[in-house]
């Protein structure tokens, strides 16, 4: 495993983070969502993502379970808020209620004492980014919460947070959490450069598309027990399974293969080719997925390469 720093922090994190967002609590059992995560610390991912939200806290306590025998020094541990967790008026956003309840509610599902990286979910229209923030460092100093994140933030949301951060003297932001792929790379052009210039990294979710990047669609075939074929969880994945976009990445496993890699490993190494990506988040349900993705931070990808990419993407 290799290792970066997040942003201008001193936080190293490894190149390839374990997510259980629409897994572990819904879709993976738990005895193997626990084999999973413990393979993938036993690879070297010291980085494991959650959120409240997921299937409302059972993402947050399977992963927990699983890390529990390892040192707490060793593993970086994420939670977020944003999303609903009730069908009250507060039970939602980033109101200072809101974001103080559920950062306790997170660490006693997870049997806590702090959480490394702490994640405003999306941004909160209806809530002040001064009370958001001043709430967060609070619980900075109360040794509750160690870094400040953010997750789908635009450049301008992410220029606001730095100028009130500076101007009260508040914990800064240090990661976003944003999409990013071969298929989605909205973030290029202005979230990058924006974070590049204020020292905030980036550890993106969905590397792989869902898992249309692993070429498990090829032909536009659904495989019986994929992602794609589960009703449950197929919601964000069916766009990218029109015709055009599997005819790209076809192409792109042909090229992978002829450059004696996976797409897997072509893919991820793509987004890793970022110096402003920290990490790739991946989603993982059996030991097997995680050792396959973890061998892409051991690829390079030639100039040539990159190029007869960006001719396929184009």
């Amino acid at each position: 495993m290799k290792y970066r720093k997040l942003g201008r922090s001193g936080l190293k994190v490894s190149e390839i983070s374990l997510g259980s967002w629409l897994t572990y609590g819904k879709s993976v059992e738990e005895e193997r969502a626990i084999k999973t995560i413990r393979r993938a610390y036993e690879l070297g991912v010291n980085s494991f993502d959650s959120a409240n939200v997921y299937e409302r806290g059972e993402g947050e306590r399977v992963m927990a379970k699983a890390l529990r025998v390892f040192p707490r020094e060793s593993y970086i541990i994420t939670t977020k808020a944003f999303w609903p967790m009730g069908d009250g008026p507060n039970d939602r956003g980033l109101s200072r209620k809101h974001v103080f309840e559920q950062l306790h509610a997170s660490l006693k599902r997870m049997e806590l004492d702090y959480v490394d990286i702490f994640y405003c979910h999306r941004y909160d229209p209806e809530t002040p980014v001064e009370e958001t923030l001043r709430t967060i460092d609070d619980l900075v100093r109360q040794g509750k919460v160690l870094y400040v994140g953010v997750s789908e933030w635009t450049a301008a949301q992410l220029e606001e947070a730095v100028r009130i951060a500076d101007r009260y003297l508040l914990d800064r932001i240090v990661v976003n959490q944003p999409v990013y792929n071969m298929l989605n790379r909205y973030i290029e052009k202005e979230v990058i450069p924006v974070c590049a210039k204020h020292g905030i990294g980036q550890i993106v979710f969905s590397p792989l598309a869902q898992g249309v990047l692993t070429g498990k669609y090829r032909g536009g075939r659904i495989p019986e027990g994929s992602r794609a074929a589960n009703p449950e969880i197929n919601e964000f994945i069916k766009g990218l399974l029109e015709a055009g976009v599997l005819q790209k990445v076809d192409a792109l496993q042909d090229l992978a293969e002829e450059a004696g890699m996976t797409l897997v490993e072509m893919a991820l190494a793509w987004v890793l080719r970022q110096p402003n990506v920290a990490s790739a988040l991946v989603g993982a349900s059996r030991p097997e997925q995680i050792e396959a993705n973890v061998k892409a931070v051991d690829v390079e990808l030639s100039q040539e390469l990159l190029e007869k990419i960006e001719e396929i993407l184009a």
